[in-house]
């Protein structure tokens, strides 16, 4: 067996993937050029926001300089400083509206590609990932995590740099007309920042946003178990605090909100008091200067330019506290999504192989999940299912049958021992030649909520409208598609389209008819038909299984009767094997299953009353 590691997506080579702002950096400047230009925007932005301020200043400036006579006032000039308030004004604003349509193409872009390839990885993980992993969670990266960043690409990182570039425009114009004042009111600017330092830095702020995390997780898992639940929950007349588990997550979620904004109270409360009272920095020092200026005039313009600017210092210092934290969430679900992008996926061999032949053997084989290392679900199983044959997989719950059938397309991967199809181990195969050739026809039913046609050709998208409908007829679901609202153009799950269970399961078996695989594994596949239609689909499957092989997963044994093979598994061990009248004339395992089947078979309900006992009412 040749094989390699499929690559990691997102990584390059060998590579290994980056972590914190680094990754954070690394995606989101997947769109360089725009990303840059956005940031340099932003930051011309920023400066030129400046120039009205410089303006008004130096008209008032003129204004009181010849107060006394107004005929020295140079026009040309003071229209040159108006146009400049004006047209800074405007500039600013149209500069900030392409830096955000850069920085929004730049989000748009990198956030498809990436859920593309996440969405891809995780297709590409073996199922045994998907059953330890909720649907919740990865939902929650995809939905929310993803998300997040898409905000940080198209918003927050122009507010970033602005908010950065801001600091330093602010230093320029208040050293630019008075050092003493500009040192004044830089103070608070400084005592500002080493805030947001401590919070951000202190030992508890990671701890209690990864229980956040966590805790929003859990309620996102439980949310999804309690709508599924619903029907149960109605029959049982219970109400969502019975239902523990989703009530306690809320709980759980509010407390660790309430405790994390506790967390940065004191700190958020200090920092707003410093920021938005820049001016209580600022009087002091006015009134102490104010006695030893020779010109009152300047000073007091200088003065007044000074406590009305301060009173606009606060809206980027809130943004970049914001910016910043929202960065620090962005950053655990980074975190979280590359969890399961360094979730290896199967290995695919450098050397693919095909068959012509589509005989199953199982040699040897042996299975452990994942969750479950002490208990091996499959021990050391052997036996083959010959091509053109039915095999049948019997036994009782828990016995490892259905372990052995997603064992055949990789959805799990062997502990010891190999599969193997037409002599060649599954391993040496690609996942896409070896998924072509198995199909499977689940227990549990899952129909997409897309059009009747469009569920029927999942099993083969080349195929036409024709071909799905000859499908179906072979699948005994022909009529009951008919009496759909808009007939194979119904939308499966609007509204007044209700399927029942077997009528939803006929349509996975068209499915698997119209892929017309040479393996077929059916688990239960007539499990909630009617007997009439059990032997239509029966009369379908005598076709579909011509010359195929076929491997059935039963507890009615009746329909296993006829199978060329029947495997008897009991506790994830082979203990026999054999055809149906070869196995009961030979008394072990199977023999007495099918005595309690065919007891079964007679069972009925009956009432009996006692006869002095009559039923009183309460």
């Amino acid at each position: 067996m040749n094989t390699i590691t499929a690559p990691d997506v997102g990584t390059s080579g060998n590579k290994p993937r980056k972590t914190g702002m680094a990754r954070l950096w690394e995606l989101a400047l997947r769109k360089k050029l725009l990303v840059i230009t956005s940031c340099t925007l932003s930051v011309f932005s920023v400066a030129i926001s400046f120039s009205p301020f410089i303006a008004i200043y130096s008209l008032i400036r003129e204004l009181v300089t010849h107060s006394a006579d107004l005929s020295g006032l140079d026009p040309v000039f003071m229209t040159k400083l108006g146009w400049l308030a004006c047209g800074g004004a405007a500039t600013a604003i149209l500069l900030n509206f392409v830096a955000l349509m850069c920085s929004h193409i730049a989000a748009f872009t990198t956030i498809y590609q990436l859920k593309l390839d996440f969405t891809r990885h995780v297709a590409a993980l073996p199922l045994g990932f998907h059953s330890e992993n909720s649907t919740g969670k990865l939902r929650k990266i995809v939905d929310d995590n993803i998300e997040k960043l898409e905000g940080f690409i198209a918003h927050q990182l122009p507010d970033l740099v602005g908010s950065i570039a801001m600091p330093v425009c602010t230093l320029a114009v208040l050293f630019l007309f008075d050092w003493r004042l500009g040192l004044a009111s830089f103070i608070p600017i400084i005592l500002s920042y080493l805030l947001q330092m401590t919070a951000f830095g202190a030992k508890n702020a990671q701890t209690f946003l990864n229980k956040y995390q966590d805790s929003l997780e859990e309620m996102n898992n439980a949310a999804v178990e309690y709508v599924r639940g619903i029907p149960v929950i109605k029959a049982f007349n219970q109400t969502i605090y019975s239902f523990r588990r989703f009530h306690q997550t809320i709980k759980t979620y509010g407390t660790f909100c309430l405790n994390y904004t506790m967390e940065f109270e004191t700190y958020m409360e200090v920092f707003l008091l410093i920021i938005n009272h820049v001016y209580l920095f600022l009087i002091p020092v006015i009134i102490v200067l104010s006695g030893g200026v020779s010109d009152y005039g300047t000073f007091a313009l200088a003065s007044c330019f000074y406590l009305v600017f301060s009173l606009s210092l606060a809206t980027p210092f809130i943004k970049l506290l914001y910016v910043a934290q929202n960065g620090r969430m962005i950053l655990n679900g980074i975190e979280r999504m590359d969890t399961v992008l360094n979730t290896p996926p199967l290995l695919e061999t450098a050397a693919p192989q095909t068959v012509s032949e589509y005989s199953v053997c199982f040699d040897r084989v042996s299975f452990t999940y994942h969750d479950q290392k002490e208990i091996a679900a499959v021990q050391d199983v052997s036996f083959s299912a010959r091509q053109g044959a039915i095999t049948a997989l019997v036994g009782p719950s828990g016995s490892g049958k259905s372990t052995l059938a997603h064992l055949i397309p990789r959805f799990y991967e062997v502990s010891a021992g190999a599969v193997r199809i037409g002599g060649v181990d599954i391993r040496d195969m690609s996942s896409e030649y070896l998924l072509s050739i198995v199909s499977f026809v689940f227990q549990d039913v899952f129909l997409f909520k897309q059009t009747v046609a469009d569920n029927i050709l999942i099993g083969d998208r080349h195929a036409g409208r024709a071909a799905a409908v000859e499908a179906a007829q072979a699948a005994q679901c022909h009529e009951f598609i008919m009496r759909l609202p808009d007939g194979y153009d119904t939308v499966i799950g609007t509204k007044n389209v209700h399927l029942s269970g077997g009528e939803r399961q006929r349509l996975v078996i068209a499915r698997a008819i119209l892929k017309n695989a040479p393996i077929i594994v059916l688990d239960e596949a007539t499990a909630f038909a009617d007997p009439e239609n059990e032997r239509n689909i029966q009369k379908a499957f005598e076709t579909l299984m011509k010359n195929k092989t076929v491997l059935i997963i039963a507890h009615r044994l009746s329909t296993v009767r006829g199978a060329d093979k029947i495997v008897v598994l009991d506790k994830g061990r082979l203990v026999e094997e054999g055809t149906h009248n070869a196995l009961v004339k030979a008394g072990g395992r199977y023999s007495r299953m099918w005595d309690h089947y065919s007891a079964g078979q007679n069972w009925s309900i009956s009432r009996k009353e006692a006869p002095d006992s009559p039923v009183k009412p309460a």
